[in-house]
């Protein structure tokens, strides 16, 4: 995969984001915590002492344009590899031309180098012979080698801001005009160009070039609402679905239902509908956080969960994302319980780790002849006391509130109402997480 003002063909015409590549740090729009004055890659740059290091984003956010104008400025000789294309061989003959002229080797993609690959480019860093940029659109820490990772510096490259986008947008106009070529966009066309690519400047490059051309020489091209919506029309989605964009959006997405807040809710969503992400894996997420974060406080959180779930393996998009809304909102309107989670997961870590408690006498199973004689013997069955509930011991190893501690608030939700039956009930206060007993 090629990056921002990646070279074109030399047999035709450079593509508007190649023509635009910059030829220093100082140059290039954005990333100012990654390349801008007094940074850890500035000083190293400065020092001619690079090392390994590996650039890690989306695509379109100049990891190659970085790494050549890092070569330029250390002044040495910029080879690049990919794994498409090269091999253990190449590796090793651009270690032998190292040995004679300083170099900058840059691996695009690195996460698709196989192991043994990764672990020739770490020996050049670690002999001295190159230094080396690794750019990668997956995680790291996912995607390459643990040696890999420990002996580099991970540099992580943030999606363009709408103002760094609208200024990469003017950049390409401008030089448009220098090719004789005006261009004509109200100051709402260029946010609306700089906001659809998604803070991928090659994407909106592409975009604005692709307005640009085909018209009639010598006359200004007037950029029309339709113009830019034909555009975006034909490119394609921005959404990973097995990378970290997709994982940080569904993390954005649950996130807010957690926090109870719908109109974030309804827009993370809405990015994952419009990046055609499977309705069933978002009724899934939906389903699972009616338990985790609603739980206990509304109990009918989880049936709207599951039966968007049916819904949604019946009825496909575009209908299905009314239904994920209905079950969304559901969890992010609703009151908030972690009890459940919580609970279950303090007796995973106590089973986990402590000795197994005995089964106490009266608890033990009954229902044969001679369990009496064995003393399974004494167990209070609860429905034969009219409160509906008999002093007995259940786990005599487990203290009251070890795991269940209720989330009830002030509200008259289910875990509310529960409390307060059994407090009536059992005259004890309910171990509960805020304030303790109640």
């Amino acid at each position: 995969m090629t990056d921002l003002f990646d070279a074109a063909p030399r047999t035709g015409s450079m593509p508007l984001a190649a023509e635009l590549r910059p030829a220093t740090l100082d140059d290039v729009i954005g990333q100012e915590k990654v390349i801008g004055d007094g940074t850890m890659l500035r000083r190293r740059i400065a020092a001619g002492r690079l090392g390994s290091i590996i650039l890690y984003g989306p695509p379109g956010l100049g990891k190659t344009s970085i790494a050549r104008a890092i070569g330029n400025m250390l002044g040495k000789n910029f080879r690049p590899l990919h794994a498409a294309h090269n091999n253990v061989a190449d590796i090793r003959k651009i270690a032998d031309e190292a040995r004679m002229r300083p170099t900058l080797l840059f691996a695009d993609e690195v996460h698709r180098f196989s192991a043994t690959q990764q672990d020739h480019l770490l020996a050049l860093c670690e002999e001295g012979v190159a230094d080396f940029i690794g750019a990668t659109t997956g995680n790291p820490y996912h995607t390459l080698t643990p040696a890999l990772i420990s002996r580099s510096t991970i540099l992580k490259l943030e999606p363009l801001t709408i103002e760094e986008m609208e200024e990469v947008v003017r950049r390409g106009v401008r030089h448009l005009a220098s090719r004789g070529i005006e261009v004509r966009l109200e100051p709402e066309q260029l946010r609306r160009i700089a906001g659809r690519s998604g803070g991928d400047a090659r994407r909106a490059l592409t975009v604005l070039e692709s307005l640009a051309v085909g018209h009639a020489p010598g006359r200004p091209v007037v950029l029309t609402e339709a113009m830019v919506e034909e555009a975006y029309a034909a490119a394609p989605v921005n959404h990973d679905r097995s990378g970290d964009a997709h994982y940080d959006v569904v993390s954005a997405f649950v996130k807010s239902m957690r926090g109870s807040d719908p109109d974030a809710t309804l827009y993370w969503l809405a990015r994952l509908i419009h990046g055609g992400e499977d309705p069933r894996y978002i009724a899934r997420r939906i389903m699972i956080h009616a338990s985790e974060d609603v739980g206990l406080a509304d109990n009918t959180a989880l049936q709207t969960a599951v039966a968007a779930l049916h819904a949604v393996e019946k009825i496909g998009y575009p209908e299905a994302q009314i239904i994920l809304a209905h079950a969304a909102l559901h969890v992010a309107r609703a009151p908030k319980s972690n009890s459940a989670c919580r609970g279950i997961s303090l007796a995973l870590a106590h089973v986990a780790n402590e000795p197994p408690s005995a089964v106490p006498m009266h608890l033990r199973d009954a229902h044969y002849k001679g369990a009496a004689a064995l003393g399974h013997v004494g167990y209070a069955f609860p429905h034969d006391d009219g409160r509906g509930w008999s002093e007995q011991v259940y786990a005599p190893d487990v203290p009251r509130g070890g795991f269940y501690q209720s989330d009830a608030r002030d509200a008259a939700t289910f875990e509310r109402r529960a409390d307060d039956h059994w407090e009536q009930v059992t005259g004890r206060p309910t171990p509960g997480r805020f304030g303790g007993k109640r």
